[in-house]
Protein backbone atom coordinates (compact mmCIF):
# COMPACT_ATOMS: atom_id res chain seq x y z
CA UNK A 1 0.00 0.00 0.00
CA UNK A 2 1.10 3.43 -1.26
CA UNK A 3 0.71 6.92 0.24
CA UNK A 4 -1.34 8.95 -2.64
CA UNK A 5 -1.15 12.71 -3.00
CA UNK A 6 -4.70 13.15 -3.83
CA UNK A 7 -4.68 16.89 -3.64
CA UNK A 8 -2.64 20.11 -3.93
CA UNK A 9 -2.82 24.12 -2.90
CA UNK A 10 -0.86 26.91 -2.68
CA UNK A 11 -1.32 30.86 -1.01
CA UNK A 12 0.64 33.97 -1.52
CA UNK A 13 0.68 37.30 0.00
CA UNK A 14 -1.26 39.63 -2.01
CA UNK A 15 1.74 42.15 -2.16
CA UNK A 16 4.58 41.61 -5.16
CA UNK A 17 8.12 42.97 -4.33
CA UNK A 18 9.94 43.30 -8.06
CA UNK A 19 13.99 43.40 -8.25
CA UNK A 20 13.25 47.21 -9.60
CA UNK A 21 11.51 48.43 -6.12
CA UNK A 22 14.08 46.63 -4.24
CA UNK A 23 16.85 48.28 -6.56
CA UNK A 24 15.45 51.44 -4.68
CA UNK A 25 15.95 50.48 -1.19
CA UNK A 26 19.61 48.57 -1.35
CA UNK A 27 22.60 48.61 -3.87
CA UNK A 28 21.73 46.14 -5.86
CA UNK A 29 19.76 45.89 -9.56
CA UNK A 30 17.32 43.81 -11.52
CA UNK A 31 19.89 42.52 -13.86
CA UNK A 32 22.49 41.99 -11.11
CA UNK A 33 19.55 39.93 -8.79
CA UNK A 34 18.09 38.01 -12.05
CA UNK A 35 21.62 37.07 -13.28
CA UNK A 36 22.47 35.66 -10.32
CA UNK A 37 19.59 33.96 -8.51
CA UNK A 38 16.82 33.78 -11.81
CA UNK A 39 14.60 35.92 -9.04
CA UNK A 40 12.54 38.73 -10.55
CA UNK A 41 10.02 38.99 -7.58
CA UNK A 42 8.97 37.27 -4.82
CA UNK A 43 5.31 38.05 -2.25
CA UNK A 44 5.73 39.91 0.89
CA UNK A 45 3.09 38.77 3.81
CA UNK A 46 1.13 41.87 5.00
CA UNK A 47 1.85 43.11 8.77
CA UNK A 48 -1.78 41.04 10.04
CA UNK A 49 -0.61 38.19 7.64
CA UNK A 50 0.48 35.00 9.61
CA UNK A 51 2.34 31.70 8.22
CA UNK A 52 -1.07 30.00 9.64
CA UNK A 53 -3.42 32.30 7.84
CA UNK A 54 -1.05 31.18 4.56
CA UNK A 55 -1.35 27.74 5.57
CA UNK A 56 -4.76 28.10 6.03
CA UNK A 57 -5.31 29.03 2.41
CA UNK A 58 -3.49 26.28 0.97
CA UNK A 59 -5.18 23.90 2.65
CA UNK A 60 -8.33 24.82 1.53
CA UNK A 61 -7.29 24.81 -1.65
CA UNK A 62 -5.87 21.07 -1.14
CA UNK A 63 -9.02 19.71 0.70
CA UNK A 64 -11.04 21.10 -2.07
CA UNK A 65 -9.00 19.28 -4.94
CA UNK A 66 -9.03 15.80 -2.84
CA UNK A 67 -12.52 16.20 -1.62
CA UNK A 68 -11.86 15.95 1.47
CA UNK A 69 -13.43 17.97 4.56
CA UNK A 70 -11.12 19.33 7.59
CA UNK A 71 -12.67 15.88 10.13
CA UNK A 72 -11.39 13.58 7.53
CA UNK A 73 -8.02 14.68 8.45
CA UNK A 74 -5.93 12.78 11.05
CA UNK A 75 -2.57 14.10 10.88
CA UNK A 76 -1.65 17.92 10.25
CA UNK A 77 2.29 18.73 9.79
CA UNK A 78 3.49 22.18 9.09
CA UNK A 79 7.40 22.43 8.01
CA UNK A 80 8.08 25.80 8.48
CA UNK A 81 10.94 27.89 10.13
CA UNK A 82 8.82 31.28 10.96
CA UNK A 83 6.03 30.02 12.98
CA UNK A 84 3.33 32.42 14.62
CA UNK A 85 4.76 32.21 17.67
CA UNK A 86 7.44 29.88 19.81
CA UNK A 87 4.61 27.79 21.45
CA UNK A 88 1.76 26.08 20.21
CA UNK A 89 3.00 24.96 17.19
CA UNK A 90 1.50 26.66 14.15
CA UNK A 91 0.10 23.17 12.89
CA UNK A 92 -2.02 23.67 16.79
CA UNK A 93 -3.48 26.71 15.35
CA UNK A 94 -3.88 25.75 11.50
CA UNK A 95 -5.51 22.37 12.97
CA UNK A 96 -8.12 25.04 15.15
CA UNK A 97 -8.57 27.46 11.99
CA UNK A 98 -9.25 24.55 9.83
CA UNK A 99 -12.07 23.18 12.20
CA UNK A 100 -10.29 19.54 13.00
CA UNK A 101 -10.26 18.14 15.94
CA UNK A 102 -8.44 15.28 17.65
CA UNK A 103 -5.68 14.23 15.01
CA UNK A 104 -2.24 15.04 15.54
CA UNK A 105 -1.16 18.11 14.99
CA UNK A 106 2.61 19.24 14.79
CA UNK A 107 5.73 21.28 13.56
CA UNK A 108 8.77 20.11 11.78
CA UNK A 109 11.82 22.87 11.33
CA UNK A 110 14.04 21.20 8.86
CA UNK A 111 14.21 25.07 7.16
CA UNK A 112 14.62 24.96 3.41
CA UNK A 113 14.44 20.61 3.40
CA UNK A 114 11.13 20.81 5.80
CA UNK A 115 8.56 19.98 3.26
CA UNK A 116 10.47 16.93 2.17
CA UNK A 117 11.20 16.11 5.83
CA UNK A 118 7.49 16.31 6.25
CA UNK A 119 6.04 14.33 4.30
CA UNK A 120 8.74 11.48 4.72
CA UNK A 121 7.49 11.78 8.40
CA UNK A 122 3.49 11.61 7.15
CA UNK A 123 4.24 8.74 4.90
CA UNK A 124 5.88 6.75 7.60
CA UNK A 125 3.24 7.25 10.25
CA UNK A 126 0.87 6.27 7.26
CA UNK A 127 2.93 3.22 6.66
CA UNK A 128 2.61 2.30 10.19
CA UNK A 129 -1.04 2.28 9.57
CA UNK A 130 -2.74 4.82 12.26
CA UNK A 131 -3.12 8.00 9.98
CA UNK A 132 -5.85 7.80 6.86
CA UNK A 133 -5.45 11.44 5.07
CA UNK A 134 -2.89 14.05 6.59
CA UNK A 135 -2.07 17.33 5.46
CA UNK A 136 1.08 18.23 4.74
CA UNK A 137 1.88 21.84 4.73
CA UNK A 138 5.68 24.35 4.31
CA UNK A 139 4.59 28.08 4.73
CA UNK A 140 6.75 30.68 5.42
CA UNK A 141 7.09 34.20 6.40
CA UNK A 142 10.48 34.84 5.64
CA UNK A 143 10.34 38.71 4.82
CA UNK A 144 10.37 39.12 9.38
CA UNK A 145 13.62 37.65 9.60
CA UNK A 146 15.53 39.40 6.88
CA UNK A 147 17.81 42.05 7.09
CA UNK A 148 16.29 44.72 4.44
CA UNK A 149 19.71 46.58 4.14
CA UNK A 150 21.80 43.03 3.51
CA UNK A 151 21.37 42.59 -0.44
CA UNK A 152 23.17 39.19 0.06
CA UNK A 153 20.09 38.13 1.22
CA UNK A 154 16.84 40.17 1.11
CA UNK A 155 16.88 40.03 -2.52
CA UNK A 156 16.51 35.83 -2.07
CA UNK A 157 13.36 35.34 -0.14
CA UNK A 158 9.70 35.25 0.04
CA UNK A 159 6.63 34.80 1.82
CA UNK A 160 3.99 31.54 0.54
CA UNK A 161 2.83 28.53 1.96
CA UNK A 162 1.70 25.60 -0.31
CA UNK A 163 -0.09 21.82 1.22
CA UNK A 164 -0.84 18.74 0.38
CA UNK A 165 -3.52 15.86 1.53
CA UNK A 166 -2.32 12.31 1.55
CA UNK A 167 -4.36 9.26 1.53
CA UNK A 168 -3.70 5.58 1.36
CA UNK A 169 -3.65 3.74 -2.70
CA UNK A 170 -2.74 0.26 -4.07
CA UNK A 171 -1.09 1.78 -6.95
CA UNK A 172 0.29 4.88 -6.46
CA UNK A 173 2.29 7.12 -4.45
CA UNK A 174 5.18 7.74 -2.57
CA UNK A 175 8.14 5.61 -3.47
CA UNK A 176 10.64 6.34 -0.77
CA UNK A 177 11.88 9.20 0.87
CA UNK A 178 15.66 9.97 2.06
CA UNK A 179 16.31 12.63 4.59
CA UNK A 180 19.99 13.36 5.34
CA UNK A 181 21.33 16.31 7.95
CA UNK A 182 24.91 17.26 8.69
CA UNK A 183 24.76 19.75 11.40
CA UNK A 184 28.54 20.64 11.08
CA UNK A 185 27.58 22.98 8.25
CA UNK A 186 25.39 24.82 10.33
CA UNK A 187 26.97 28.49 10.52
CA UNK A 188 26.83 28.93 6.85
CA UNK A 189 23.10 29.34 6.62
CA UNK A 190 21.56 30.68 9.88
CA UNK A 191 19.75 32.66 12.43
CA UNK A 192 21.46 32.13 15.35
CA UNK A 193 19.32 34.41 17.38
CA UNK A 194 17.17 33.56 20.34
CA UNK A 195 14.75 35.20 22.82
CA UNK A 196 16.27 35.08 26.58
CA UNK A 197 14.74 36.85 29.29
CA UNK A 198 12.15 39.20 26.89
CA UNK A 199 14.71 39.99 24.61
CA UNK A 200 16.41 38.97 21.32
CA UNK A 201 20.01 37.48 21.79
CA UNK A 202 22.05 37.33 19.17
CA UNK A 203 21.09 38.26 15.41
CA UNK A 204 17.54 37.37 14.76
CA UNK A 205 18.36 37.74 10.56
CA UNK A 206 19.28 35.22 7.96
CA UNK A 207 23.02 35.24 7.61
CA UNK A 208 24.14 33.19 4.56
CA UNK A 209 27.46 32.32 3.19
CA UNK A 210 25.78 32.28 -0.44
CA UNK A 211 29.43 30.44 -2.56
CA UNK A 212 29.62 27.71 0.53
CA UNK A 213 25.72 27.66 0.41
CA UNK A 214 25.97 26.72 -3.86
CA UNK A 215 28.78 24.15 -3.55
CA UNK A 216 26.95 21.87 -1.23
CA UNK A 217 23.42 22.58 -2.46
CA UNK A 218 24.64 21.12 -5.81
CA UNK A 219 26.71 17.91 -4.74
CA UNK A 220 23.88 16.85 -2.24
CA UNK A 221 20.62 17.54 -4.04
CA UNK A 222 21.56 15.36 -6.96
CA UNK A 223 23.52 12.61 -4.50
CA UNK A 224 20.09 12.20 -2.48
CA UNK A 225 18.08 12.33 -5.95
CA UNK A 226 20.22 9.27 -7.68
CA UNK A 227 20.05 7.07 -4.12
CA UNK A 228 16.54 7.82 -4.67
CA UNK A 229 16.80 6.13 -7.99
CA UNK A 230 19.14 3.31 -6.98
CA UNK A 231 16.76 2.72 -4.28
CA UNK A 232 13.61 1.57 -6.83
CA UNK A 233 16.15 0.49 -9.42
CA UNK A 234 15.66 2.67 -11.83
CA UNK A 235 18.03 5.01 -14.08
CA UNK A 236 17.93 8.74 -14.27
CA UNK A 237 15.41 8.91 -17.65
CA UNK A 238 12.88 7.70 -15.43
CA UNK A 239 12.76 11.22 -13.70
CA UNK A 240 9.56 12.55 -15.89
CA UNK A 241 9.80 15.46 -13.51
CA UNK A 242 12.31 16.93 -11.30
CA UNK A 243 10.81 19.84 -8.67
CA UNK A 244 13.70 20.53 -6.87
CA UNK A 245 13.93 23.33 -3.65
CA UNK A 246 13.30 26.84 -5.77
CA UNK A 247 16.56 28.54 -4.33
CA UNK A 248 18.42 29.66 -6.84
CA UNK A 249 18.17 29.15 -10.49
CA UNK A 250 22.21 28.13 -10.82
CA UNK A 251 21.81 25.77 -8.48
CA UNK A 252 18.56 24.31 -9.61
CA UNK A 253 20.57 24.16 -13.62
CA UNK A 254 23.90 22.36 -12.45
CA UNK A 255 21.49 19.76 -10.13
CA UNK A 256 19.49 19.06 -13.63
CA UNK A 257 22.75 18.68 -15.55
CA UNK A 258 24.42 16.71 -13.10
CA UNK A 259 21.17 14.25 -12.82
CA UNK A 260 21.37 14.32 -16.99
CA UNK A 261 17.74 16.09 -17.20
CA UNK A 262 16.83 18.64 -19.49
CA UNK A 263 15.59 22.14 -18.13
CA UNK A 264 12.21 21.45 -20.09
CA UNK A 265 11.89 18.30 -16.84
CA UNK A 266 11.89 20.70 -14.34
CA UNK A 267 9.25 22.90 -12.74
CA UNK A 268 10.72 26.18 -11.66
CA UNK A 269 8.82 28.68 -9.94
CA UNK A 270 11.84 30.62 -8.59
CA UNK A 271 11.66 33.58 -11.21
CA UNK A 272 8.11 34.81 -9.67
CA UNK A 273 8.19 33.34 -5.93
CA UNK A 274 11.56 33.89 -5.17
CA UNK A 275 13.08 31.50 -2.20
CA UNK A 276 9.84 30.63 -0.32
CA UNK A 277 12.17 28.03 2.15
CA UNK A 278 9.92 25.06 3.18
CA UNK A 279 7.04 26.39 0.71
CA UNK A 280 8.57 26.08 -2.36
CA UNK A 281 8.60 22.86 -2.99
CA UNK A 282 5.06 22.20 -2.44
CA UNK A 283 4.15 25.65 -4.54
CA UNK A 284 6.08 24.39 -7.50
CA UNK A 285 3.99 21.09 -7.13
CA UNK A 286 0.66 22.67 -7.28
CA UNK A 287 1.61 24.28 -10.22
CA UNK A 288 2.56 22.22 -12.41
CA UNK A 289 -0.43 19.72 -10.78
CA UNK A 290 -2.95 22.52 -11.76
CA UNK A 291 -1.70 23.53 -15.25
CA UNK A 292 -1.21 20.18 -16.12
CA UNK A 293 2.02 19.04 -16.25
CA UNK A 294 2.28 16.39 -14.14
CA UNK A 295 0.34 13.05 -15.18
CA UNK A 296 -0.86 10.03 -13.63
CA UNK A 297 2.22 7.28 -14.27
CA UNK A 298 4.64 9.76 -14.20
CA UNK A 299 7.69 9.73 -11.57
CA UNK A 300 8.29 13.18 -9.74
CA UNK A 301 11.29 13.73 -7.85
CA UNK A 302 11.28 16.06 -4.84
CA UNK A 303 14.81 17.20 -3.88
CA UNK A 304 15.33 19.81 -0.90
CA UNK A 305 18.29 21.48 0.85
CA UNK A 306 18.27 23.65 3.65
CA UNK A 307 19.70 25.17 6.82
CA UNK A 308 21.17 22.52 9.80
CA UNK A 309 22.30 21.13 6.95
CA UNK A 310 19.25 19.35 5.72
CA UNK A 311 18.28 17.68 2.56
CA UNK A 312 16.21 14.52 1.06
CA UNK A 313 13.99 13.83 -1.73
CA UNK A 314 11.10 12.07 -2.29
CA UNK A 315 10.00 10.04 -5.22
CA UNK A 316 6.62 9.76 -6.53
CA UNK A 317 4.53 7.85 -8.69
CA UNK A 318 1.88 9.78 -9.88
Amino acid sequence: MLNRIIGTGSALPARVLSNAELASRVATSDEWITTRTGIRQRHIAAAEESTSDLALRACRQALEMAGKTPQDIDLIIVATSTPDMVFPSTACILQDKLGAKGGAAFDVQAVCSGFVYALGIADAMMRAGTVRHALVVGAEVFSRILDWNDRGTCVLFGDGAGAVVLARDAERGILSTHLHADGSHRDILCVPGQIDSGAVRGSPFVHMEGNAVFKFAVRVLAEVAEEALRANDLPQAAIDWLIPHQANIRIIEATAKKLELPMNRVVLTVAQHGNTSAASIPLALDQAVRDGRVQPGQRVMLVGVGGGFTWGSVLIKW
